[in-house]
């Protein structure tokens, strides 16, 4: 198994059982895809940031990212920004710099992202 296969199995499992339950239930940024497999609402805490009607992210994973594999089935998403749903489409980036990008968003959560990540991705989402 290659060092990126392990980081990310260690950093998905902490994601998983942790992060993620607990980020449901604080005011945290986070982004709604549907399961595509269940059809069921699935929730992700996101650090990124609103840039005019779109919502900037990178994902540590990339294309291993569950929420990401659901986006690639079904882009339509609602993304929680300061308290508020708003739905919108994701566009996955894989030509943009992800490492670049993450120089404009929130520093602290860029600097889990580049620490934690192991495959980075650019995502866009369109908000209605």
């Amino acid at each position: 198994m290659g060092a990126n296969t392990l980081k990310r199995r260690v950093v998905h499992t902490v994601q998983r059982l942790a992060v993620n339950p607990i980020g449901r239930n604080l005011p945290v940024t986070m982004i709604e895809t549907t399961g595509r497999k269940s059809g069921q609402a699935r929730r992700t805490a996101v650090g990124g940031r609103l840039i005019d009607n779109q919502f900037w992210l990178v994902s540590e994973h990339g294309e291993h990212s569950d929420y990401v594999k659901n986006i690639k089935a079904n882009p339509a998403v609602r993304v929680r920004l300061h308290g508020t749903w708003r739905t919108g489409t994701a566009h996955l980036l894989p030509d943009d710099d992800p490492v670049a990008r993450l120089g404009g968003l929130p520093t602290l959560n860029s600097a889990v992202v580049r620490l934690m990540g192991s495959d980075l991705l650019t995502i866009r989402i369109d908000l209605d």
